[in-house]
C-alpha cells in the first residue's frame, strides 16, 4: 500500500493484489449514496461467489481498477471524459498481471448488472423512476461488512481461486 501506480500509464508489474483489496475495501459503492457502507471489495467478492467455475476470478476483479480510480456512478462515466479509456487501460494492466483474458466476459457484466437489483433492494432508498438497468436480482444477501473484513474476505476469495499476488 502506498506503492507508486501511474493510473495513466499502468504498468502490470505495478498492479498489486493487497493495493487493490485495501482501496476497493474503503470505497463505498454507489460514491457512498446508500442506506449503509457497503464496500466495492464486498460487492465483488459476492459476485465471485456466485459466478460460474471459469469466471469468478474475474468476477472477482471485475472493478479492481476502481482501487486506481475510485467508483463513479454509473450515471455519471458517459460524462467523464477520458475516464473509460484509463479504466480500459487499468483493466488491462490488471488482466496481464493475474493471467485473464482481455476483457470483462459478458456472463460477468450480466451478473453484475444483476446484482445491481439486489443492491438496489437492500441499501437504497426507494427510486423515484424506474433505473435503465433494471432487471431480476440474483438473490444475493448483502453483508455490510466493515472495511477490515471486506479487505480480508477478497484476499481469501483470491487466495481460494488460485490467484497469486
Amino acid at each position: 500500500m502506498g506503492r507508486q501506480f501511474w493510473p495513466m500509464d499502468p504498468r502490470p508489474h505495478e498492479v498489486f493484489i493487497d493495493d487493490i483489496a485495501h482501496a476497493l475495501s474503503l470505497l463505498c459503492r454507489f460514491g457512498g449514496h446508500c442506506l449503509r457502507f457497503y464496500s466495492v471489495a464486498e460487492h465483488c467478492v459476492l459476485l465471485s461467489r456466485v459466478a460460474p467455475a471459469p469466471f469468478k476470478l474475474w468476477a472477482l476483479l471485475h472493478d479492481a481498477s476502481e482501487a486506481y480510480l475510485v467508483d463513479v456512478p454509473r450515471p455519471l462515466k458517459p460524462f467523464l471524459a477520458g475516464y473509460n479509456e484509463a479504466e480500459d487501460k487499468i483493466m488491462r494492466a490488471i488482466a496481464v498481471r493475474y493471467h485473464l483474458h482481455l476483457g470483462i466476459p459478458d456472463q460477468v457484466k450480466q451478473l453484475d448488472r444483476a446484482i445491481l437489483m439486489d443492491e438496489r433492494l437492500q441499501n437504497m432508498a426507494a427510486a423515484p423512476v424506474a433505473w435503465s438497468t433494471d432487471g431480476d436480482p440474483l438473490g444475493v444477501e448483502l453483508q455490510f461488512w466493515p472495511p477490515e473484513r471486506a479487505r480480508a474476505e477478497f484476499l481469501a476469495e483470491f487466495k481460494l481461486l488460485g490467484g497469486r499476488a
